[in-house]
């Protein structure tokens, strides 16, 4: 039997694990252009010719872009610049009108599977399954990350650092705005990644959350991950940017 603590694991989470599988098509991104010589050890995350048009409207230039293992890079702007245009293109949610992305050595588009096995996405608005409680959220993307050994310890250390232990049987649409932010924190701090992207990271949170997201991020540039996160809070830009980056209207710059 699964069990998830002491409770075990409603049948809803298997049927959606289910489905998820059957689900798990390649799909068609026209012509591939793969990045050539990768340093996968030094650059688990790197773009060529990034862009991405919408009509005749270009959101975002032609973009290159690396960033080394164990880097916090912070990206800025002002508001419709090409922020979250940028983080959906290296997320895999939106295609790119030209370049490529690879993560850790895969081509984002043509080895999709093996790309985001290393890649976590926060957006500023998560979305959740509408079936399932925080708890089985985070039992879920565990199980389909294949690191269920010391889930209960890890799921409880991480909902009890973020306030939400208490509210973990209830469901997402049940949250304020900055708890669903908290749980689309926790959804990816709970499995593995080399490459983490945060598209406003911090708008809903209170000031405590603030400060223990920022402590968590150092351990993970620790411990050796990428992390490419969106901002207007220049406090968090001197706490824990390596690097800054700067767009405006849809040219990516170091600032």
């Amino acid at each position: 039997m699964i069990t998830t603590g002491t409770r075990s694991a409603p049948e809803r989470v298997r049927r959606l694990r289910r489905t998820r599988a059957a689900s798990n098509c390649d799909h068609s991104y026209g012509v591939i252009h793969p990045i050539k010589n990768i340093e996968t050890s030094m650059h688990p995350l790197q773009t060529t010719d990034l862009s991405r048009s919408y009509g005749k409207f270009q959101a975002l230039l032609p973009t290159d872009l690396a960033l080394r293992s164990g880097q916090i890079a912070l990206l800025s702007g002002p508001n419709g610049a090409g922020k979250t245009t940028l983080l959906l293109c290296l997320s895999g949610l939106l295609r790119p009108s030209t370049g490529a992305v690879a993560i850790d050595g895969h081509d984002l588009y043509a080895q999709e599977k093996e790309a985001k096995r290393q890649l976590a996405f926060v957006p500023d608005v998560p979305r959740f399954y509408t079936e399932l409680t925080a708890w089985e959220h985070l039992y879920f993307i565990a199980q389909a990350h294949q690191v269920g050994d010391g889930f209960d310890q890890k799921a409880e250390r991480l909902l009890r650092e973020f306030g939400l232990w208490d509210a973990r049987d209830l469901y997402p649409h049940n949250y304020s705005r900055g708890m669903r932010l908290k749980l689309g924190l926790l959804v990816s701090f709970i499995r593995p990644f080399k490459v983490l992207l945060l598209d406003e990271p911090t708008s809903a949170l209170d000031v405590e959350s603030v400060g223990l997201l920022v402590e968590r991020l150092k351990g993970l540039r620790q411990s050796g991950a990428s992390i490419l996160l969106s901002s207007h809070d220049p406090q968090l830009a001197k706490d824990l940017a390596d690097r800054t980056l700067r767009i405006r209207n849809g040219a990516v710059e170091e600032a």
